[in-house]
């Protein structure tokens, strides 16, 4: 997870970075720790083309890259892809599996905030999926986004709500009960509320566009996107075009 750079440590947590390193070898094994990644990948994907009106030929960036799993896929959608992230084990995971693949990302070891500052306004669409609640800071996080992203463009973040329901969905039955997630994965207290992660992208000049929950039936494993963001949800912002 992206989380950091030495030239900028007051948005890092070590043990986040370490958690995530550690395991970062099995990150494309569709079974291990990994797996609700891959079972959701499809429809993050889906609601990120729908979002950004396809993703042919558009430059992306995708915050927080991890393993590739959903940098790849936009790459495979036709995006021209850049994948960025502090968690260098979890990049050269991703690179290996991009020569498997035959898919090209530019995977770069980098923070978000660092990043946004060489490069402002560049890119049509970002993505910063499940990593908000893994930093101390998620609105600097949200800034970075928005200063990297180019004038009108599709911003998609995905995170967890901080609420009762939550805890006991993603934390007693994710990572307890249902055995979905190694025990540890999430610290309840640094989950982003909607209404937190609306005004984090209010004071970065974002736009809302849409919200859109994810929802996970244990009974027939599957997930679902849905209306409900009491748990897991997607939020869609745009960046607006002054001046026209």
């Amino acid at each position: 997870m992206s989380l950091a750079t030495p030239s900028a440590p007051t948005n890092v947590d070590p043990a986040e970075l370490g958690k995530f390193s550690e395991i970062a070898h099995r990150w494309w094994d569709p079974t291990s720790e990994f797996r609700p990644l891959h079972e959701i990948n499809p429809l993050r994907l889906g609601w990120i083309e729908t979002m950004a009106g396809g993703l042919a030929g558009k430059s992306v960036l995708d915050v927080g890259c991890g393993g590739g799993i959903l940098a790849e896929a936009m790459a495979a959608a036709g995006a021209k892809v850049t994948g960025i992230d502090l968690s260098e084990k979890a990049l050269g995971v991703a690179r290996l599996h991009g020569l498997e693949s035959g898919v090209t990302v530019d995977y770069r070891l980098v923070a978000a905030e660092t990043y946004a500052s060489e490069h402002p306004g560049t890119h049509e669409v970002v993505t910063c999926m499940e990593m908000l609640e893994h930093v101390p800071d998620p609105g600097s996080v949200v800034a970075a986004c928005a200063a990297a992203a180019a004038p009108g463009a599709t911003l998609v973040f995905a995170t967890l709500n901080r609420n009762p329901k939550s805890y006991a969905f993603a934390i007693l039955g994710a990572e307890y009960l249902l055995g979905l997630l190694p025990r540890g994965t999430h610290d309840w207290t640094k989950f982003v509320r909607p209404a937190e992660l609306a005004r984090h992208a209010r004071r970065a000049g974002l736009d809302l566009v849409a919200m859109n929950g994810m929802t996970y039936h244990p009974l027939s494993r599957t997930y679902e996107l849905t209306p409900d963001t009491s748990v897991n949800y997607l939020a869609a912002f745009r960046k607006p075009v002054h001046g026209f």
